[in-house]
């Protein structure tokens, strides 16, 4: 490991904020660790949950990182044609030690080409369509495919960066951090994934139609742009 490991972010309009500042909580604690967002330009960038997070770098000026981290949300959907965008994740990973995603930040790494063939989760609602961009779905809260992490939904990003943390720099320093964050959860509902026993099937059949029917086409074109047919792994 080295002295100061590198943790750069992607930032991109319509994030799920939990997606990103769940992880990046956890490795701001991590020691001579530096955590940058990156971004087109240097201009505050609006979340899903209507306030705006601003970056530290452009993707120009952006530091080689050690741990690449894409987080998701709706917005991820909105950059699968990115071209710069793109580049630049697909630049970053080919000498990071790490290419790791939460939630539909998944999708951004399939659509550069990086999760072919690589078992990769992400967020219930949109887990199925991850097959169309070649990777293999694994219904699990944090996968490990060699050197690509990815986290399932939302609050799975936690997991996931405690998870990282204990790889990079072992296990004593991750319970450290997760003991200053005090977490440990005890939600006041069992409805956390479709399985369990307080949630509502209708509401995940409803939920899950919605996500197919407005994410869809966009991780259709970006498995188009990839010479892939969908329709054969659907």
């Amino acid at each position: 490991m080295s002295a100061q490991m590198k943790f750069v972010c992607l930032l991109m309009p319509n994030i799920t904020q939990l997606d990103l500042t769940g992880p990046a909580q956890v490795f701001s604690l991590m020691p001579g660790a530096t955590v940058d967002l990156a971004w087109h330009r240097i201009e505050p960038v609006p979340t899903d949950a209507k306030f705006s997070i601003m970056p530290t770098v452009t993707f120009e000026d952006a530091p080689q990182a050690d741990v690449l981290m894409i987080p998701g949300g709706g917005g991820a959907f909105d950059v699968l044609g990115d071209a710069p965008l793109l580049a630049f994740v697909r630049r970053q990973a080919a000498a990071a030690r790490f290419v790791t995603s939460v939630c539909t930040g998944a999708f951004v790494l399939g659509a550069a080409g990086l999760l072919r063939g690589r078992r990769a989760t992400s967020h219930w609602a949109s887990h199925e369509m991850l097959g169309w961009l070649g990777a293999t779905p694994v219904r699990e809260r944090v996968v490990r495919d060699g050197n690509i992490f990815t986290g399932g939904g939302v609050t799975s990003g936690i997991d996931f960066g405690l998870t990282v943390a204990a790889e990079v720099y072992g296990d004593a320093t991750a319970k450290t951090a997760q003991l200053l964050m005090e977490y440990d959860p005890r939600p006041p509902f069992d409805a956390g994934t479709p399985e369990r026993p307080d949630t509502d099937p209708e509401l995940v059949a409803n939920i899950l139609a919605n996500r197919r029917r407005t994410r869809g086409p966009a991780v259709i074109e970006a498995a188009h742009r990839l010479g892939l047919n969908p329709a054969r792994m659907r």
